[in-house]
């Protein structure tokens, strides 16, 4: 959706997955490394953990849903026969992005139900969705003004980091810090796109943004470096806190 609404709800989607791998993570990293605190591991435990794992293929419908069937959506309809020209393309861009997403959490799903599928599946479908969503953006925003072309390029750094941090996991499957990169970026990618929707659609009562100025582009940036600051903030605050909990069963961690 071109509008703020349509920014702020992928926005909180990357919020509450990038939140929850930056607990999940290091609860794993801790479990793994302290066997006093497998507890956290228990089956109540990964029942949380594969119920929010389920959430991700609903948050994806949800997604689509709402791309396709809002008031000026449009409703299943790719092209306009009556204008002779594609249908809503910006809606369709953003729903193929939640396909994609909706794929790779089934398959993260079947991952763990199965021994039939290899394990490293997961990372591999993880890594094309955050590709995908990368490469529809790129195209997203061709003959925009200035302001606008550079709050989708600087969404594009996150993107392809966590696509190829994703990747890597491959081969360095739990790798702490690979895994809280990814956290991290995830975080970030959901704090830009309630920027970006502030900046291209600021709500009611809100002054325009000039779309043509440089010093706009010079505070936008150095505006993402701050967001990226908070990500690595909270991410490292979520890891402190998951480690005291842990010391409090088990004095031995440090």
């Amino acid at each position: 959706m071109g509008n703020f609404k349509g920014h702020a709800l992928p926005g909180s989607f990357f919020l509450l997955f990038g939140l929850w791998w930056s607990v999940k993570y290091p609860m794993r990293y801790l479990c793994r490394k302290n066997k006093h605190v497998c507890y956290l591991a228990s089956n109540s435990g990964i029942l949380i953990s594969q119920e929010i794992n389920l959430t991700l293929p609903f948050c994806c419908v949800t997604g689509m849903t709402a791309e396709q069937f809002v008031p000026d959506g449009p409703h299943l309809k790719l092209y306009n026969h009556e204008a002779k020209q594609w249908d809503h393309l910006m809606n369709w861009q953003h729903s193929t992005m939640y396909l994609f997403y909706g794929i790779s959490g089934i398959v993260d799903i079947i991952v763990h139900i199965t021994p039939a599928v290899p394990l490293a599946m997961d990372r591999l479908m993880l890594a094309i969705a955050i590709f995908i969503e990368g490469f529809l953006f790129y195209y997203h925003v061709h003959g925009r003004e200035m302001l606008d072309i550079h709050v989708h390029i600087l969404l594009l750094v996150a993107v392809f980091g966590a696509s190829i941090g994703s990747f890597l996991e491959i081969f360095f499957r739990g790798n702490i810090l690979l895994e809280l990169f990814r956290a991290s970026l995830c975080i970030l990618q959901g704090s830009w796109f309630w920027q970006i929707g502030f900046v291209l659609y600021p709500p009611s009562g809100n002054s325009e943004w000039d779309q043509k100025s440089h010093n706009n582009m010079m505070f936008i940036t150095m505006c993402y470096c701050w967001h990226y600051a908070f990500s690595l903030l909270i991410v490292a605050i979520n890891f402190a806190i998951v480690s005291c909990h842990c010391a409090q069963h088990d004095p031995s961690i440090d």
